[in-house]
């Protein structure tokens, strides 16, 4: 895979994998991943029927400048299945639930591999993103992350994470806390995308107090499962003007700084040292590659 990731990736849409009409609309609604999800979404008796939706809607998503994904279940099910059927639509990123170790993937890795030869695809094209949902998973992470070249980012549940540890599901979300906190620091280490839990609460409130507080953490990356949901957390997830201005502010002072001879300014009352510069030399990089008028 590439190191560079051109197309935004902030928010990440699940969708119900049987409805076509969801699936289709969902082009517009500003999502920056669209996910075709085959697992919880699509109830057993219709996964058929998903499956062969994929070439369609992918194509529909890839036109309205989307990243398709589609979420398949493990191997140790339907996984396989979902797989053989759904690559047929070139989805640009493959997510497998429920992953727990770095064996299953591996497994994936080998089978994207052989259907890409099959069907004719670049070599290496199928990114892959691990779906962290259990302690077992999150304990291991980095090895998770650092399986296959093809992972690119890897995806923190929220609700079989809580019933995994045997907590109390709440709104504010306190019981993920030290969870979100680890999964970042994996993901970080092993130089992959850390994508949030879903929010699942229809609230916009919430979603907005969730937005920041992950953002704050250091996530750049937010699942959901309201398409409605796509702009506000685009919003947040995006580097605002005052953020910018400040930012741009915190470098010249520094350069400035540097250029006498010095290591660090001082700047509306705050030392500025190179960490500090550092921070706000990757916000504007970020903001660039959103296409934000700097």
């Amino acid at each position: 895979m590439t190191d560079e990731i051109p197309q935004p990736r902030r928010s990440w849409l699940f969708l119900p994998g049987a409805e076509r009409r969801t699936l289709i609309d969902a082009a517009a609604c500003g999502a920056d991943v669209l996910i075709q999800e085959l697992e919880d979404f699509t109830p057993p008796a219709r996964r058929a029927e998903a499956r062969q939706l994929a070439p369609e809607v992918m194509e529909t998503w890839r036109r309205a400048g989307r990243l398709a994904a589609v979420r398949i279940n493990p191997f140790e099910t339907v996984g396989r299945d979902d797989l053989t059927s759904v690559m047929a639509g070139r989805p640009r990123i493959v997510m497998m639930s429920k992953v727990a170790s770095a064996d299953q993937v591996r497994a994936l890795d080998q089978a994207i591999g052989a259907l890409e030869t099959a069907l004719g695809l670049p070599a290496g094209s199928t990114e892959i993103v691990p779906n962290i949902e259990s302690a077992a998973g999150l304990v291991r992470t980095i090895a998770i992350a650092e399986a296959s070249p093809r992972v690119t980012a890897c995806l923190v549940a929220s609700e079989d994470m809580v019933t995994d540890l045997g907590a109390e599901r709440s709104r504010a979300g306190d019981e993920l806390a030290y969870v979100r906190a680890r999964f970042l620091v994996e993901c970080r280490a092993a130089g992959v995308l850390a994508i949030d839990r879903p929010y699942t609460f229809g609230d916009e409130d919430g979603l907005g107090t969730e937005t920041r507080a992950a953002r704050r953490l250091g996530y750049l990356a937010k699942s959901l499962v309201a398409p409605g949901h796509a702009a506000i957390v685009n919003r947040l997830l995006t580097p605002g003007p005052d953020e910018i201005r400040r930012a741009r502010r915190l470098v010249a002072a520094f350069e400035a700084a540097v250029a006498e001879g010095r290591d660090r300014v001082e700047l509306d009352g705050r030392l500025v040292e190179l960490p500090v510069v550092t921070a706000a030399r990757r916000l504007l990089a970020r903001a660039a590659a959103l296409g934000v008028d700097l």
